[in-house]
């Protein structure tokens, strides 16, 4: 939750954020935006332009507010592009409203189905995400807004290859996830054969959205679970700032940056890669974390700072330093005790801790009410990005396992992994090159 760039299942702060400056942030909002305004764009935004975040796009984090703070009528202006080398929402900031939806093929749907479903989602999304209606009896939901930075991705399961005869396109990268300590998973929330990301900057564009593709999948598949999250919307904040999570802790300051040397091995697959239709893919590893919340708030500040392994007002390493400094995990305390704890999770978590295991965080936060006692059911919808999540997230996992100080504040709930294919050519649909290879 708090602490990694490195994707472990956990929440974390070392490998979750983005290790940037204030002027690095704007650069990354700048390349967030998209160039074009669409016909729904709310009166007096016109002005609003920026970039599309492309492959070499600029620093990641979880900072969503613009350098200046941005007057709220220029959110819907901003635009992510559906088209391109790799899907959207995989290298865009954070997005302010977001939902996860699995679905499963229906009986006796298969491979031509499926085609023809990812055709048609590929079409209401490159239209969604551009500003426009749906082109077939759109709910209007999101006619006064603009494109407010929407993306929808796209993923297949496991499960996907076998419901389609395509097993011998299956990817060894999609072998299950080994059992960890700390799940305690609902077989229902978990898995499916397909899995869509949406995000926006508005909450009805979101929801516009997942209403949209819900209809798009019609008798050819049914959903198997849903989930909804948020993070701050942009504006929020004076300045660009690190997230916050439900613990009230800065959430990520160590996420790889798109300017790094090895961003695109450690995140994407090479277009040399195998299987070939994945090239230029992503996987990501989908976890609902639970955060016991109850628990945390009864921790004193340096109780929970202990745990973490930062200051909670400023994610500055307990070493010393600002956010963006270098954990040093030698330095201790006048009786000889680390000041960093072994067992913090910040430690534990770091890229060089883990044989350079590195994967890029983006989640959302969720609150789905309350237990009939009290307890509040929320946390994280943790989602990370890696090339191959056997180097990535479980080496990660596994040690977080083996004695997190953390862990006995959150529990995994349920679990997915998915294969995301590169993204679609202009006249392509996402997935074509496995569906028609």
């Amino acid at each position: 939750m708090p602490d990694q760039s490195t994707p472990s299942g956990k929440p974390t702060t070392e490998q979750s954020a983005t290790d940037q400056s204030a002027a690095e942030q704007s650069a990354a909002e700048q390349h967030r935006h998209g160039a074009g305004i669409s016909r729904r764009t709310l009166l007096g935004t016109a002005g609003a332009t920026g970039l599309a975040l492309g492959a070499a796009g600029g620093a990641v984090g979880y900072t969503t507010a613009p350098a200046q703070a941005t007057p709220l009528t220029s959110v819907g202006a901003d635009r992510a592009m559906f088209h391109g080398k790799h899907q959207p929402g995989i290298t865009e900031g954070l997005q302010a409203r977001g939902h996860l939806i699995a679905f499963d093929l229906a009986a006796g749907a298969g491979r031509t189905e499926a085609a023809a479903l990812l055709r048609r989602w590929s079409a209401t999304a490159g239209r969604l995400m551009a500003g426009e209606p749906t082109g077939h009896d759109d709910t209007d939901v999101a006619r006064d807004a603009g494109p407010s930075s929407l993306t929808v991705t796209f993923g297949f399961g496991r499960s996907f290859f076998t419901r389609t005869g395509l097993e011998k396109q299956r990817p060894a990268a999609l072998d299950p996830l080994p059992d960890f300590s700390s799940d305690q998973l609902d077989k229902a929330r978990s898995d499916g054969d397909l899995w869509v990301q949406i995000g926006a900057d508005d909450a009805l564009v979101a929801f516009h959205a997942l209403r949209a593709v819900q209809k798009d999948a019609g008798t050819a598949a049914r959903m198997r679970w849903q989930m909804n999250g948020f993070n701050r919307t942009p504006g929020a904040t004076s300045r660009p700032m690190t997230a916050r999570n439900l613990m009230g802790q800065i959430d990520g300051t160590g996420n790889p940056k798109t300017t790094d040397a090895d961003f695109d091995q450690q995140i994407f697959v090479p277009g040399s890669g195998e299987p070939a239709w994945m090239a230029n893919g992503s996987y990501a590893v989908v976890r609902r974390i639970r955060m016991l919340l109850d628990d945390w708030e009864k921790l004193s500040v340096s109780a929970q700072e202990g745990v973490i392994g930062r200051r909670k007002s400023t994610g500055a390493p307990l070493s010393g330093g600002t956010e963006t400094t270098a954990m040093n995990l030698e330095k201790a305390d006048a009786q000889g005790n680390y000041v960093v704890p072994i067992n913090a999770h910040a430690r534990i978590t770091r890229p060089d801790q883990n044989g350079g295991a590195a994967m890029l965080r983006r989640p959302f936060s969720y609150h789905d009410g309350f237990d009939p006692d009290g307890t509040p059911d929320a946390g994280l919808l943790f989602v990370c990005w890696q090339a191959d999540p056997l180097r990535g997230f479980v080496p990660v996992q596994r040690k977080l396992d083996r004695g997190d100080a953390l862990s006995k504040f959150i529990r995994h709930e349920a679990s997915g992994l998915f294969a995301v294919p590169g993204g679609a050519a202009e006249g392509e649909y996402v997935g074509q090159r496995l569906l028609e290879g």
